[in-house]
């Protein structure tokens, strides 16, 4: 995209506009590059609100239902709901590289994979998965729409329910091009209000609840493997977020990393379990086959639009955050493209493939699907990533994160083709592995067939990329815990230290700044090789 001011994204929460260029200076963007130090501020705990209000959706609801429908004892899916939901510490984890960089989760994996190899691995599958999952929360959204004008008597028609999905994708993508500020702000206006409408719902809940129930006389598969086959579907939520850093990279890098992982895992997991257990005391109750049309059977007619609208605003604040960082994916994955137009690339598609959804044969199969699947390739990249920040201690150097050029200021281990060996087969590696112990309706291993129908993915696909990741690090002598230190304090852009030095070709690079009319200005600048 050409040098000059764009409707992009919201980042930085102070102003500072850009000194006048001259004509015919274009600059094409290539990635988010770090908020500068000047301009961060907050403190941990506010992340708290940010994942816990973004994770107060009807999504671990569906969740903990499904558990219950593949044949598990309530006992049972409360234990498999509590170990899926353990991956929270790594999201936990990502996000504390985001204080020390100011970088989002798109740059940071430059490291890991390379700037040629990240497109594809990071950005380019972190964005497919972004867009399905954005896809899931549209389709919920329609429902429950649809159910709450059915509470109305205006009933639910088709062209009712493209109406809705058209509205709800306006409201949702509307807010992510306006960043991290709006999200902020939303978070702290809807959180009370989730809460309290959900818990009154919880309590509906519970007293219709049947907590003996057990289904395991219908279940497929044997006691064991049904609990790996819904370990794996709840995993699938917190490792579909590889946006850890994308959040806290507005705190000042002297925010303690400890508070910053703890509150970003405390509000996911919390909200997580907390709605997944709402959603297995539901699934002893009623068919949840249809899961908006038979909860409404547990709660008195008064209550039945509260629900649903709380759904819809849960659900509508998940897609925020997850349309956010998915702009950030895909311009990372090298798109020229202004981060308004990448939010409506995304709400195109995903209203798509939720339609398609909606129309399907079974929505929960489409949905346990989808979720199974992304664990297959998100569970091995996340693993990398949080073994990454381990090796190296947090510390990144400005070069790596900064030179766009495949041949580069790039760091050990990463070709003159811009990809790193070890991230790309430790990737690869995992994911096969993957591959072979994954049991969906779409595709089944030859190692779940083997176990019975046991479903290992979640846990097999992130240990062998780790230890691929160790072992082929240690093998290419990448000393990551000596990286410069000059990253845990990123300096703005011609302020000392970032200039070339006698001898060393400085490197251009693309930095994003909020303007006094909340408009992103792109402007070219130069950062030594680190």
């Amino acid at each position: 995209m050409s040098s000059g001011t764009t409707r992009a994204d919201a980042d930085s929460p102070s102003a500072a506009t850009a000194p006048p260029r001259s004509r015919g200076n274009r600059v094409e963007e290539r990635g988010i590059e770090s908020v500068p130090e000047a301009e961060r501020r907050g403190r941990p705990r506010e992340l708290f609100l940010v994942w816990f209000s973004s994770n107060m959706s009807y999504l671990p609801i569906l969740l903990g239902g499904s558990l219950m429908m593949l044949g598990l004892s309530t006992w049972q899916a409360v234990a498999v709901l509590l170990a899926g939901n353990t991956f929270w510490a790594l999201v936990g984890l990502l996000a504390v590289s985001g204080p020390s960089t100011g970088s989002p989760s798109a740059v940071i994996m430059r490291v890991l994979f390379g700037v040629r190899g990240n497109r594809v691995i990071g950005c380019g599958l972190g964005w497919l998965t972004a867009v399905g999952f954005e896809a899931i929360n549209l389709s919920i959204t329609v429902l429950a729409g649809q159910a709450l004008l059915s509470e109305a008597g205006i009933g639910g028609s088709a062209v009712s329910r493209g109406v809705i999905l058209v509205l709800v994708s306006v409201v949702t993508f509307t807010i992510s091009v306006y960043g991290y500020d709006a999200i902020l702000r939303m978070s702290r206006a809807i959180t009370l209000l989730l809460t309290l409408s959900l818990l009154v719902a919880a309590v509906f809940v519970a007293v219709h609840a049947h907590p003996g129930t057990d289904g395991s006389a219908d279940a497929a598969l044997g006691p064991l493997a049904t609990a790996l086959v819904g370990f794996t579907v709840v995993s699938s939520g917190p490792l579909s977020w590889l946006s850890g850093a994308d959040y806290a990279r507005y705190l000042p890098p002297t925010a303690s990393r400890r508070s910053v992982a703890g509150w970003t895992a405390a509000g996911g997991w919390l909200a997580s379990v907390f709605l997944g257990l709402v959603g297995v005391l539901a699934g002893t109750a009623v068919d949840m086959t249809d899961p908006m049309t038979s909860m409404t059977t547990l709660m008195p007619a008064w209550f039945h639009p509260v629900f649903l609208a709380a759904v819809i605003v849960g659900t509508l604040a998940n897609n925020v955050l997850t349309s956010y960082s998915s702009g950030l994916l895909l311009q990372g994955a090298g798109v020229r493209i202004r981060r308004a137009r990448a939010v409506l690339l995304d709400g195109v598609l995903g209203g798509g493939i939720a339609l398609y959804a909606l129309v399907a044969a079974s929505f929960l199969t489409a949905l346990n699907n989808i979720l199974a699947l992304s664990v297959v390739y998100m569970g091995p990249i996340i693993a990398i990533y949080a073994l990454d920040l381990v090796l190296r201690r947090n510390r990144y150097g400005a070069g790596e994160l900064a030179d766009l050029r495949p041949g580069g200021s790039r760091p050990t281990g990463v070709g003159a083709a811009g990809v790193s060996a070890a991230g790309v087969i430790a990737f690869l590696a995992g994911t096969l592995a993957a591959l072979l112990c994954v049991n969906t309706t779409l595709w089944t291993g030859p190692v779940s067939r083997w176990l019975g129908g046991a479903d290992l993915a979640a846990v097999v696909g992130p240990l062998v990329a780790a230890l691929g990741y160790a072992a082929l690090t240690r093998t290419g002598n990448a000393r990551l815990g000596r990286t410069d230190r000059s990253s845990d304090a990123p300096r703005e852009p011609g302020a000392a230290g970032t200039t070339g030095s006698a001898g060393t070709p400085p490197v251009p690079v693309v930095d994003l700044r909020l303007s006094a009319g909340g408009l992103v200005v792109i402007r070219r600048t130069r950062r030594s090789r680190g």
